[in-house]
């Protein structure tokens, strides 16, 4: 079961890879495709909801890219979730039925809803310093079209 949409689990790998480069490097959109380990058509998508949400600074241009634009200490997991409409929303039903709620649950609600707000506390709990100090990325190889 994946509990986060492609959109939202893409976003986290961009920032987390953002987080490892040191303060004054910009990064391009290829490099973070890579090391990310997101198509190079959906990074593009990712990044400019980052930036849009205040969470990237990008730079156009030769020696341009992108970076984080506030210390990684203040970024919250669920920061990058609603930037990328993470909806945490317990009207939505994963049984899949048009109406579904605390009056009208349907057999998953109370499981669900109990799974929703344990994503939302973590990622409100949690900040980009979270990660491995020494934050290197393994080398991957880059993912081949077609694939996520």
């Amino acid at each position: 079961m994946n509990v986060l949409n492609q959109t939202a689990e893409y976003a986290l790998r961009v920032m987390a890879y953002l987080a490892t480069i040191e303060d004054d490097r910009q990064v391009r959109s290829e490099e973070i495709s890579t090391r990310a380990r997101v198509p190079r058509h959906y990074v593009s998508k990712v990044l400019r909801r980052l930036v849009v949400a205040g969470l990237v600074d990008s730079q156009r241009g030769r020696g341009g890219g992108f970076q984080l634009a506030r210390p990684r200490s203040t970024i919250r997991f669920i920061d990058i979730l609603e930037a990328t409409d993470f909806n945490a929303d317990d009207r939505h039903c994963a049984f899949g039925l048009q109406r579904c709620d605390p009056d009208h649950p349907c057999p998953l609600h109370p499981a669900w809803t109990e799974l929703t707000r344990c994503v939302i506390d973590w990622a409100s709990a949690t900040t980009l310093s979270a990660l491995q100090p020494d934050g290197e990325v393994p080398h991957i190889p880059p993912i081949q079209m077609g694939q996520s």
